[in-house]
């Protein structure tokens, strides 16, 4: 087929800007490629552990204003730990990094996926084990120091459906024995911390430690070594295994335990 010259002309302009913004980008020191948000928006429907405050925007003014311009304004109240967010290391280790004491550099990095969907399809209470670690390592190559790993379990395609995604719709401190979801083993998460010096750690359910979980063990091994989490990320299954960047900056909120957190992936350009 024959593409008219004004169809021709805008393609090329649009290849060159393309262009142009991607080595801007790259003369930045932004890594190139494609772009993946790993975070869920915060609304009414955002999930929160049953026990938490969950998320409230209220309108302070919204419309024309007597000078005749538009303007809108709201408030917003919630809990630290809801939808995607940080969890500082200080949530679970006394004396270690709140939230605005991470450093920038630990929030971001080189990026890895391990899948455990196969395991969690059939056991919503699944553990992830020093043994699915080394799995990937078979096939990928020893995880790198500074890597920023993360855990794709498959709960992230329930998300916001409570009961689906927690086990349980129901809310109050009763509802927390009523928990399902997987996690992190604690002999895995302190092999991690001892012996793989990774940045940080991610995973598309609620909490690193499983719903089951009593004494919170993952989160306890890894804080105490200043390794933080992001819980509740979304679309882990848009990443490859390995070969993308991360980065993570959650709401610098001073002496807090965790916070809102965006975060995204950037994907290696292919060749």
């Amino acid at each position: 087929m024959k593409w008219p010259s004004s169809l021709l002309s805008l393609g090329l302009i649009a290849g060159l800007a393309a262009g142009a913004a991607d080595a801007q980008r790259r003369s930045a020191g932004f890594p190139s490629g494609t772009i993946v948000d790993l975070s869920y928006p915060f609304d009414s429907a955002t999930v929160y552990w049953p026990t938490a405050e969950t998320f409230h925007l209220e309108k302070d003014f919204e419309g024309t204003t007597e000078q005749g311009y538009y303007y809108s304004a709201y408030r917003y109240s919630a809990a630290e730990h809801g939808g995607t967010h940080i969890d500082a290391p200080v949530h679970f280790a006394k004396g270690r990094n709140t939230v605005d004491e991470i450093p920038l550099e630990q929030l971001m990095g080189p990026g890895i996926v391990v899948d455990v969907t196969k395991h969690c399809d059939s056991n919503p209470d699944y553990l992830i084990t020093e043994s699915d670690f080394k799995d990937w390592e078979q096939r990928n190559g020893k995880i790198a120091a500074g890597t920023i790993v993360l855990l794709r379990t498959g709960f992230g395609k329930f998300y916001p459906d409570r009961k689906k995604y927690l086990g349980t719709e129901k809310r109050g401190a009763g509802a927390v024995a009523n928990l399902h979801f997987p996690g992190l083993h604690s002999d895995a998460a302190r092999w991690l911390s001892q012996n793989r010096n990774i940045k940080a750690i991610g995973l598309d359910t609620a909490s690193i430690d499983y719903g089951q979980s009593k004494l919170f063990e993952s989160h306890r091994a890894l804080f105490a070594s200043d390794i933080p989490a992001f819980e509740n990320l979304a679309n882990l299954d848009k990443l490859p295994a390995r070969g993308f960047s991360v980065i993570a900056l959650p709401m610098k909120i001073k002496g807090g335990s965790g916070g809102p957190l965006r975060i995204i992936a950037v994907t290696a350009k292919r060749k």
